[in-house]
């Protein structure tokens, strides 16, 4: 059975769209998202114009900032620091990977902390660990949480296995599942045995970066696949997840593409109308 996330991400917006009619009818107000690229990476840019597009299907402004890629790493932040004083703006993403001169860690913590609608900063981060349900979660992760809530699939007392450790999706994704009441296993390159691991699993979460890794010897009968992976290759493009072997041994699993990628985004505009309607006291 397929987690079909560009269905279930079209259902949130339009619940967003409904929620933010009513709010605008009563304060005549919209959420502001502003969005920094920096360089002119292809993919970044599609990525931009993808968001700021969904900007204007919903009914949120959007403040583009197209910077170039000498940009010093203080005049970054002082566009961040400008946008933090912006009462227009409500959410704050500096689109990734960023030039090698410029500190991720600096950009983030600049960021606002009412502002952080990437979930990314270390105060949301500890917020998320700490079972805090008014956080501002990562949104990758988040969208499969979402996923797992509206296929209403169960989460306690699985055993579940993340790929990957990275800040983005691994970490707080164990998160998730932790306070979920799962029983949770990061692993990582250097894993030992880990298509052992991966055998035992009720759940994998794929998000390592390396196209076709998990293989159908790799799964049992009945898991639930979560594919994070977006990778490139010249024969197309692919998961982390050898889709076509291991789905028919799934009970669910996310397509790639059409899966956990429409819920990330899905998830940024949430959070977003969830700052704004912070930032505006609604809640």
């Amino acid at each position: 059975m397929i987690l079909d996330g560009k269905k279930t991400s079209s259902q949130i917006k339009e619940e967003i769209k409904e929620e933010l009619k009513k709010i605008k009818e009563k304060i005549g107000k919209v959420p502001g998202l502003a969005i920094v690229l920096v360089g002119e990476n292809p993919a970044s840019k599609i990525y931009v114009n993808s968001k700021i597009k969904g900007c204007a299907e919903l009914g949120f402004e959007s403040f583009a900032h197209y910077l170039p890629e000498n940009v010093t790493e203080e005049d970054l932040l002082n566009v961040i620091r400008d946008l933090n004083a912006d009462e227009k703006v409500d959410g704050i993403l500096v689109q990734l990977p960023l030039p090698k001169h410029i500190d991720e860690k600096k950009v983030v913590e600049t960021i606002a902390f009412s502002k952080d609608v990437d979930g990314f900063k270390p105060e949301n981060m500890g917020l998320l660990f700490l079972g805090d349900k008014n956080s501002i979660k990562p949104c990758t992760p988040s969208g499969i949480v979402e996923l797992f809530k509206r296929y209403e699939l169960e989460v306690e007392g699985k055993d579940v296995v993340i790929i990957g450790r990275s800040n983005i999706v691994g970490k707080p994704m164990a998160g998730f599942f932790i306070n979920e009441g799962a029983t949770v296993t990061i692993c990582n390159s250097k894993t030992k045995n880990l298509a052992e691991k991966l055998k035992g699993a009720d759940i994998i979460v794929a998000a390592m970066g390396v196209a076709k890794f998990v293989k159908a010897d790799m799964v049992k009968d009945g898991a639930v696949i979560i594919d994070v992976g977006i990778n490139r290759t010249e024969e197309g493009l692919f998961g982390d997840v050898d889709f076509e072997n291991v789905a028919p041994k799934c009970s669910w699993i996310t397509p790639v593409p059409g899966g956990v990628g429409p819920m990330t985004v899905a998830m940024l505009f949430k959070n977003t109308l969830s700052a704004f309607k912070r930032n505006k006291k609604l809640v």
